[in-house]
C-alpha cells in the first residue's frame, strides 16, 4: 500500500467518528485533505455537519466539495477536529505546520472538544525533531527573533540553526495571517513542553509548531493496518 492510500486509509476511519450535527475542525495537508473529500461524500449522502477550515486552501476545498462552513466568531466551540501532522510522538505530542497553517491549525484544535490526528506510519517516531520544526514569526526584528529562537533552543537542550522558509517565487513564504516562518533544524527534541514554553515567551514568535497536550486520539495508517493511539 503507497503512502496516499495509507492516508486515506487512516482519514475514512476518522469519517467513521463524524456524527449529525458535529461542528468539526476541518485540517490543512495532503492528509487532512482526503477527510475533506470523504466527509464530503458523506455530507452528499445527506449527513449534516458544519466544519471550520484551518487555512484557505481546505476552505477552498470544502467550498468546491460543497461542505457547509462556518467560521469561529459564529462557532466558538468544536466536538472534533481532525488534521494531519509531520511528526507524531509517543505522547502524541506533535510537530505540525510542515504546510504553513500551523497557526490557524492550533486555534481550531484548542477550540475542540477532541482533536484527532490522522497519518501514515512514517509520522510516528521515537522522537521529535528530525522534521524541522515550523515557527511562526512576525516579519519586523527577524534577526532579533531568530536569534532569540536559537538561544532558547539551546537552553532547551537542543541546539540547532534556523532557516527563513521561501516560496516558489523565491521570496519569503507569506502565511494566511501575514507573517514568516523559520524552520528549525534541532535534530531531536528531547523535552517539547519545555522548549514551547521558551518559544511561548519569545516576542516576535506569533506560534510554533509544537503541538503538545491537544492531541486527543491518533489513526496511523500503514503496511499492516490502521491502529488508533488514545492519549493516556
Amino acid at each position: 500500500m503507497d503512502i496516499e492510500a495509507q492516508k486515506r486509509q487512516a482519514a475514512a476511519l476518522a469519517v467513521e467518528w463524524v456524527r449529525p450535527g458535529m461542528r468539526l475542525g476541518l485540517g490543512t495537508g495532503s492528509t487532512a485533505k482526503h477527510f475533506v473529500e470523504l466527509l464530503a461524500e458523506r455530507v452528499r449522502g445527506g449527513l449534516k455537519i458544519i466544519g471550520v477550515p484551518t487555512s484557505e486552501t481546505t476552505r477552498a476545498d470544502a467550498q468546491r466539495l460543497g461542505v457547509p462552513l462556518t467560521t469561529l466568531d459564529e462557532t466558538p466551540e468544536l466536538d472534533m477536529t481532525v488534521d494531519g501532522a509531520d511528526e507524531i510522538g509517543p505522547d502524541l505530542t506533535l510537530i505540525k505546520g510542515g504546510g504553513g497553517a500551523l497557526l490557524r491549525e492550533k486555534i481550531v484544535a484548542a477550540a475542540s472538544a477532541r482533536m484527532v490526528v490522522i497519518a501514515d506510519e512514517s509520522k510516528w517516531v521515537d522522537a521529535l525533531g528530525r522534521f524541522p520544526l515550523p515557527i511562526e514569526v512576525m516579519p519586523f526584528g527577524l534577526a532579533a527573533t531568530r536569534r532569540a529562537v536559537e538561544a532558547a533552543a539551546a537552553a532547551a537542550g537542543c541546539p540547532g540553526r534556523t532557516m527563513l522558509r521561501q516560496g516558489r517565487d523565491g521570496h519569503a513564504f507569506v502565511t494566511d495571517g501575514g507573517h514568516w516562518i523559520l524552520d528549525a533544524a534541532f535534530g531531536r527534541i528531547a523535552d517539547p513542553r519545555s522548549l514551547a514554553e521558551r518559544l511561548d515567551g519569545i516576542a516576535g514568535v506569533v506560534e510554533h509548531g509544537l503541538f503538545v497536550g491537544l492531541a486527543h486520539a491518533v489513526v496511523i495508517a500503514g503496511s499492516d493496518g490502521v491502529r488508533v493511539v488514545e492519549r493516556r
